[in-house]
């Protein structure tokens, strides 16, 4: 018994571990292959990562050593010869077309005829009869004669000049200029008292603190020729009121009627004086 238990010491491990068992059972073969399958399977691994790795740089040389050889370039400079200008033939100008002819004005030449004077007939008054120059009185009394109507001077000649304008000039109206005074005032629709009362209802009294007492302002704007408002200022004191007078007056989209100085619309410089009272 004792020698059976020793084992040869030529015996491998596998011979060892499948001792009295089945050796032809798949797995004593597979152990038994199992370091020769690795050790070729490591080889074949090897060459594939080698092939892998070298791969580019195999593919590199070929195309290198398949390239043509690079050309070189002869780049020095050489001297450009420049052509001759092209010097282009004048045209001839045609003559230009004669003028056609000017004719010539046919001036009327009038002769001064004086005309051969005529005398003109005597014209004899016979004497009055003897009867009536027996009638005449001659001395120291008055007698009354025939009276010779009064000299009335013939009117002057009419002037060929220009006549004068007895039309009254009015002076001229600017489109741009900003007029203080005017003949036609500016106009709100339904008067100033209904702008006033917009005005009002529009002010918005959150702006202020509400202790301010009495608050006075000027307010100043442009009626436009087109009756929109421009140059919107306020002068007063407060200046938290000045600015919600300026946005109220914006926000009165109302056209006006603009102001007319000989009828015609110009720009107008209104002045509309607020007072509010404002108390705590």
């Amino acid at each position: 018994m004792a020698d059976e238990n020793i084992y040869s010491q030529n015996l491998t491990l596998d011979e060892i571990v499948f001792e009295n068992r089945n050796k032809e059972y798949g797995a004593y073969d597979i152990r038994h292959q199992y370091p020769r399958l690795l050790t070729k399977s490591f080889i074949i691994g090897t060459g594939l990562f080698l092939v892998t790795a070298l791969s580019p740089f195999i593919y590199m040389t070929i195309k290198n050593m398949n390239a043509e050889p690079p050309k070189v370039v002869n780049s020095e400079l050489m001297e450009i010869i420049e052509e001759d200008p092209i010097i282009e033939q004048p045209k001839e100008e045609e003559p230009p077309p004669p003028p056609p002819p000017v004719e010539e004005e046919k001036i009327e030449i009038i002769q001064n005829v004086v005309p051969e004077p005529v005398k003109a007939p005597k014209v004899e008054t016979p004497p009055p009869p003897i009867s009536e120059q027996l009638k005449t009185t001659t001395g120291l009394e008055n007698q009354k004669g025939v009276v010779a109507p009064a000299y009335t001077p013939p009117p002057p000649p009419p002037s060929t000049g220009t006549k004068a304008s007895t039309a009254e000039v009015k002076p001229q109206v600017s489109d741009t200029q900003i007029y203080n005074e005017v003949e036609q005032n500016a106009e709100f629709p339904g008067g100033i008292n209904a702008f006033r009362n917009k005005f009002q209802n529009s002010f918005d009294g959150s702006a202020m603190n509400g202790d301010e007492g009495a608050v006075k302002s000027e307010i100043t704007f442009v009626v436009e020729r087109d009756g929109s408002i421009t140059d919107i200022k306020a002068n007063g004191k407060n200046s938290d009121f000045n600015a919600e007078a300026v946005r109220t007056i914006k926000s009165i989209k109302n056209k006006w009627t603009p102001g007319k100085i000989n009828g015609q619309s110009v720009r107008l410089r209104f002045r509309f004086p607020v007072s509010m009272n404002f108390e705590g």
